[in-house]
Parts: C-alpha cells; sequence; structure tokens
C-alpha cells in the first residue's frame, strides 16, 4: 500500500542522514575489539566528525562474537542523533575478525551489495559448535568466501591475524590498517597511526601491522603470497635433540621405518616421534614391533593401506591422554611461550595463566599400580569415597611456583606410568583391537582396514575418552557381527561416520540397529 494519511504530506527525509558512516566490527574475546573501536573513534574526532560506539556483548567461549557498533558524522550541521546498534541493509563498513563472523554478518544482513564494505580476516578460529562435533565439525571457509564476493560492494580479504602475528602485534592493528587501506574513511592515514600512538601500549609492534595490511589492503597480494605464519616443518625435517646415546638408538629405530613399504614411511616416522615424545625410545620399540606385524600381512597391490592406517592409530592408541601426560603438556616451555606469544606479553607485562582442572575418581584410580588399581575398582563404596574428595574443579594458577610445580611433578611420572592401571587397560584393549583387524585383514583386507579406522572414535580425556571409547566398543561389536560378508568393509565404515555425527551416539545406535535387522 503506497496511500498517506489525508492532510498529511509524506516526510521529507533528513538530508543530514546521508552524512551519517555506519561501521560494525564483529570480533570475539581476545581479538582487541574493544580497542579497534576505541581507535575508530579516535580517527573520527580528530577529523571533526561526531562519533558514538556501542558494543553487545556475545557469549563467552567463542560462541558468539561481541558487535561493536559506530557511528559517525560531520559537526557541521548540529549535534547528530545516533542509533545504538546496526540494522538491516543499513551498514557501510563491516569489519569481521575471524572467516565464519563475515559469514554470520552476511546472514543477518549487515553486508549489502549497493553500500558495504566488507573487510575480513580469512583465518579461522573454531567455535564451540565447531569442536563439540566428534568427527569433523569445521565449517567451510570457501562457502563464506564466495558469499561475501556477492554480497559486499568492496571487498577486502586476507590472513590479517598471520600479518599482526609477523609483526608481533595482535589482529586489531591489521584490521585498522586495512580499514585505513580500504579508502572507506574520508581520513588520512597519519590520523590513523596517530590513533595507535595515543594508546600508548604495544604503539611500535601495533604500526607494524597497521603498515603491512595498509598496504596490502590498498594493493591485496596474489593468492599464496601473503604473509602467513611460518608452516610447521615436515616430519622428515625434524631434528630431535638429545644425549648422544638416545639419537643414536632413535637413529636406529627411524633405520628401521626403511623397511617399511614406503607408502607407509611418512606416518609411520610421524608415528614414532609421536610415541617416544610420550615415553621412551623402549616404547618407539614396541611401536615398530606392533607395526611390523602389520606390515607383514601387507599387500601392494593394495597400495599398503593397511600399514600406513595401522602407522597412525597404532601410535594414536598407544600415546593416550592420561593425568602424566596432560600436565606435562602444560608445563612445556614451548607451550608458555605460545601463549606469551598470542597474547602480546612483553618482559613489561605480567602474565597471570590459571589452569581449570576437574579430577574424576577414575583418573586418580587409574594412576595406582594395575593391582591395587583393579582391586580399588571392584570396591564401589571405596571409589565413591574418593570420588567425593577429589571430583570437583580447581583453578591452579601455574604462573605460581607451588601450582606450577604440582603439575610439573605430576608430568615427570614417565617412568611410573607403564607400571599403572591405566596403562595396563589401554595396552590390553589395544592389542585386542589389533588382533581383531589383523584377523579380518588375513580374510578380507579392506574389512582390516576399517577395522584399524574404528579407532578414530576414542580420543581425548576423561569423560571424552569415557564416550568416545563407549561407541568404539559398540562399534567393534556390530564389526564382528559383519565378518565374512561382502559388504563387511562398507558397513563397518558407515557405523564409524554415524559414530562421528553425534556427541550421543544416538546415530551410530540407529546403524546398529539397521545392521542386526539384516544378520
Amino acid at each position: 500500500m503506497n496511500q498517506h494519511v489525508q492532510g498529511l504530506a509524506p516526510r521529507k527525509r533528513d538530508a543530514r542522514m546521508e552524512t551519517i558512516i555506519k561501521l560494525a566490527v564483529m570480533a570475539v574475546g581476545g581479538q582487541g575489539g574493544g580497542v579497534l573501536s576505541g581507535w575508530i573513534e579516535a580517527v573520527a574526532r580528530a577529523n571533526g566528525y561526531a562519533a558514538q560506539a556501542t558494543s553487545v556483548a556475545g557469549v563467552a567461549q567463542r560462541t558468539g562474537a561481541t558487535i561493536y557498533y559506530i557511528e559517525m558524522a560531520p559537526m557541521d550541521g548540529g549535534t547528530p542523533v545516533f542509533s545504538l546498534a546496526p540494522a538491516a541493509g543499513d551498514v557501510d563498513i563491516l569489519i569481521a575478525a575471524e572467516m565464519m563472523e563475515a559469514g554470520r554478518a552476511i546472514m543477518r544482513g549487515f553486508v549489502t551489495p549497493d553500500r558495504t564494505t566488507l573487510i575480513a580476516s580469512t583465518h579461522r578460529a573454531l567455535a564451540v559448535s565447531e569442536k563439540m562435533v566428534p568427527g569433523d565439525g569445521i565449517a567451510n571457509a570457501d562457502e563464506v568466501a564466495r558469499a561475501a564476493e556477492v554480497a559486499a560492494q568492496q571487498l577486502i580479504m586476507f590472513d590479517m591475524e598471520a600479518m599482526a602475528v609477523g609483526a608481533g602485534s595482535v589482529i586489531s592493528a591489521s584490521l585498522f590498517g586495512a580499514l585505513a587501506g580500504s579508502g572507506a574513511l574520508p581520513f588520512p592515514r597519519d590520523t590513523f597511526e596517530e590513533a595507535i600512538r595515543a594508546s600508548g601500549r604495544g604503539v611500535e609492534a601495533s604500526l607494524r601491522a597497521f603498515a603491512r595490511a595498509h598496504d596490502a589492503a590498498k594493493a591485496p597480494p596474489p593468492a599464496g603470497t601473503a604473509e602467513e605464519a611460518t608452516p610447521a616443518p615436515a616430519p622428515s625435517a625434524v631434528v630431535p635433540q638429545g644425549p648422544s646415546r638416545l639419537a643414536r638408538d632413535f637413529a636406529e629405530l627411524e633405520a628401521r621405518i626403511d623397511a617399511l613399504p614406503e607408502g607407509a614411511r611418512e606416518m609411520a616416522l610421524a608415528g614414532l616421534r609421536k610415541v617416544v615424545d610420550f615415553q621412551d625410545i623402549a616404547y618407539g620399540r614396541a611401536y615398530l614391533d606392533r607395526l611390523g606385524r602389520v606390515a607383514a600381512l601387507d599387500s601392494p597391490d593394495r597400495g599398503h593401506e593397511l600399514t600406513r592406517e595401522g602407522a597412525k592409530y597404532i601410535a594414536n592408541a598407544m600415546a593416550y591422554d592420561d593425568m602424566i601426560r596432560v600436565a606435562d603438556r602444560k608445563t612445556r616451555a614451548a607451550r608458555l611461550s605460545r601463549i606469551r606469544s598470542e597474547m602480546g606479553v612483553d618482559d613489561s607485562r605480567i602474565l597471570h595463566l590459571t589452569e581449570f582442572t576437574h579430577p574424576r575418581a577414575q583418573e586418580v584410580v587409574s594412576l595406582m599400580p594395575a593391582r591395587l588399581g583393579r582391586w580399588v575398582e571392584a570396591r564401589p563404596r571405596l571409589m565413591g569415597w574418593i570420588d567425593r574428595r577429589v571430583n570437583k574443579g580447581r583453578r591452579l594458577r601455574t604462573d605460581s611456583l607451588r601450582h606450577f610445580l604440582q603439575l610439573y611433578i605430576l608430568g615427570g611420572l614417565k617412568g611410573w606410568r607403564l607400571r599403572s592401571l591405566r596403562h595396563a587397560v589401554e595396552m590390553a584393549h589395544l592389542e585386542r583391537w589389533l588382533d581383531t583387524a589383523l584377523d579380518q585383514a588375513r580374510t578380507d583386507y579392506a574389512h582390516g582396514v576399517e577395522i584399524l579406522r574404528l579407532r578414530r572414535l576414542v580420543k581425548g580425556y576423561s569423560d571424552t575418552h569415557a564416550r568416545g571409547l563407549s561407541k568404539f566398543d559398540r562399534a567393534m561389536a556390530a564389526a564382528a557381527l559383519l565378518a565374512g560378508r561382502e559388504d563387511a568393509a562398507d558397513w563397518t565404515r558407515r557405523l564409524r561416520e554415524a559414530a562421528l555425527q553425534d556427541e550421543e551416539g544416538k546415530a551410530l545406535d540407529g546403524a546398529i540397529q539397521t545392521i542386526r535387522s539384516f544378520l
């Protein structure tokens, strides 16, 4: 309907509305969204604009981004009235500090082809919903990139996180540089840089990141040539460090890998390094002994798929997550250095680091000698008594000596691990699984390979491990029912894929019921 109330003329649009620039920033915790919005406000006011910034906080743990919204207008026509939040179809500049935030902005209508400049970093910071999926729950960033090309009037997109890290700064500085380089704001470059200097913190590193992103935004580099984080070296490029005697022993183990099928050597080398790091050289020998059993049954006409999958999943099974490994990982110097780098901590700033732990009775008893641990586990009342005393959340300040030493000593109990109940249980479980896979491979190669791959379901620590192990055991039992069928490998693959679909295992239960219906 296009009618007007009788006697009232249509309202004339205020020309001053056309001068308001509307900018939204979508960022998650730790990306400096508040700092970035403050810089943008400072630039606007330095250039004679009125500016107002608001924010709508997202949910913690990366389930939602904070939206920082800024409106600005020249101070030459009276005091403007600004909105408090962005509206669909009414945003001039959208800055997304991560690829999926760009996708969310597009879905909410904040990016439109008639007006919006979209500035987005192509890196990924996985959301909780992506991490919760037992299998691969990572969203497709390529789909977002294709949607952005259609949705935005102007698109500036490259890895601004890597660029910031390379400059020793955080992503807010490179996003700010990309904004300046885009030309979407009518302000000179020096006023952007002055806003950074006025903040007084990490100025030089922020200016370096700003300059690199500014130049990239003005002349985007070809694909694959933008500054990126240094890739991790290939396994063959890693040189183990340690005493000469241990280095010689490790070299002997590496030489054994040369006798394996060529298609499995790279995976075997990675697996060897994983289990040696987990325990010691002797543990690496046990890994290669088990892998040798697999290779003895392999066939070159199948591309040595059995050995390659065995190399991967035997290593994963031997390097299980226990309290000792978790404590060891949390106290390694490389981890602490990475955290300091990611948080931008230097000698002028103090880092407080808190580790959240929640041990259960099962984890405590698993560290006992195998015989004693089984005796305790067989007594529910005793297990309940232990659980009431240990099953509570704890916060350990590992920037303090007392709490750091607690974890450091626990992480140093590798020598005890092989006598623990947990190790005995894990090795018995591994041998049953490996024996089953090899028995099947003798008569049905493809089914043996798929049984090896079922080990993918076992991962993590504490409750996560218990859920994965439950799925694994159910899938193994169903796979045993399929032995001898021509389609056994296909149905075992379906069992694995069903188990990875949801945390509760409902899809797996459905697949098992289907199998039982035709047996």
